[in-house]
């Protein structure tokens, strides 16, 4: 195996068809470059010609360590990680090439170095951590939802009887969802911003990082926005990648006439999956986070598939400081 810096036309074009994350494109990992803290590099795993692996890395030094992150702390990007791509089928291929990169890539970044801490956010379809915890990193998993969204009128059996009800009673009211510009995503995001500010917590992304999503994604990023009687009721932004539709940033509290606005804006997301996405391979919606207790009240009532994910990370004293620079990530994609 032989570790290379790679450049974003190479990245874009080895990208798979399916199995990526929206921020794995190279679009969006752009965007990060010129607004997330550190410096971002693109690794790739060759085996030969054959590029067979590839991660996003974040580097950055603070106070005499060098930080090393993907995703980038403080970005509401729920995880991002490495990409195995063997070119053989048989799984006893698959983890030697896992295997191998690993190690490689870890002997790469120095990181056995008291002064080097490691973060990586395992996307959910890579399922073979083991050869992080082999090589001495921490691994646990954490977990999000995803329902599949390709029969709405099968799914919605499997919501909770309120939920049912909600969504029921909502689609009598006059409430117009629509998908809506920068205009509409700008006010989704001050919304949210100030809902975090009314509870005196902090909330990581910055307009002008939303702003360049929402632009530089282009079909792969629509703004939901819910109105009735021309008043704004609450909105959400959502991101797709080949596989799935992600609940990103917005919701709201909001009700009108006893009926959630959130519940609604999700029931439109996943009806736009099944009959208009923006990509044809999209068929599941992600809701992105299912680590905090409260909320997963809410998010179990979709009957989505609890689906795990893994978090590699150097250990020590060293790295439990420099995690909390982290808590901004699980506030702003776990706490909606």
């Amino acid at each position: 195996m032989r570790i290379e810096r790679l450049d974003r036309d190479t990245w874009a074009g080895a990208l798979p068809k399916r199995g990526f994350e929206v921020f794995h494109t190279p679009e969006a990992l752009s965007v990060l470059d010129r607004h997330a803290p550190g410096d971002c590099h693109l690794f790739g795993g060759y085996r030969g010609e054959q590029l067979v692996a590839m991660v996003p890395l974040f580097v950055r030094h603070v106070g005499g360590l060098r930080i090393v992150s993907s995703p980038p702390p403080g970005m509401a990007v729920p995880s991002l990680g490495p990409l195995v791509m063997p070119t053989s089928p048989k799984h006893r291929k698959r983890e030697k090439v896992n295997r191998e990169f690993t190690e490689e890539l870890l002997e790469a970044l120095d990181a056995d170095s008291p002064r080097t801490l490691v973060r990586i956010l395992c996307p959910p379809d890579y399922t073979d951590p083991r050869p992080y915890r082999w090589n001495g990193l921490s691994v646990e998993p954490a977990f999000t939802y995803r329902l599949a969204a390709d029969d709405p009128d099968e799914l919605i059996d499997s919501f909770s009887r309120s939920l049912r009800r909600e969504i029921r009673s909502g689609m009598e009211l006059d409430i117009e969802i629509e998908t809506a510009g920068i205009a509409g995503g700008e006010r989704v995001f001050r919304e949210t911003a100030e809902r975090y500010a009314e509870q005196s917590e902090s909330f990581g992304p910055e307009w002008p990082y939303v702003r360049d999503v929402i632009e530089e994604l282009g079909d792969r990023c629509r703004v939901y926005v819910a109105r009735a009687d021309g008043e704004h009721l609450g909105g959400v932004i959502t991101l797709f990648s080949n596989d799935a539709a992600y609940y990103w940033l917005g919701g709201t509290r909001a009700t009108h006439e006893n009926v959630s606005i959130n519940s609604l804006l999700h029931w439109r997301i996943i009806n736009d999956i099944a009959d208009d996405p923006p990509i044809d391979s999209v068929h599941e919606y992600d809701l992105v986070g299912a680590n905090t207790e409260q909320l997963c009240r809410y998010k179990s009532k979709f009957g989505g598939e609890l689906t795990p994910y893994y978090v590699a990370e150097s250990g020590g004293v060293a790295m439990d400081v420099a995690k909390s620079g982290y808590q901004l990530v699980s506030q702003a994609i776990d706490r909606f």
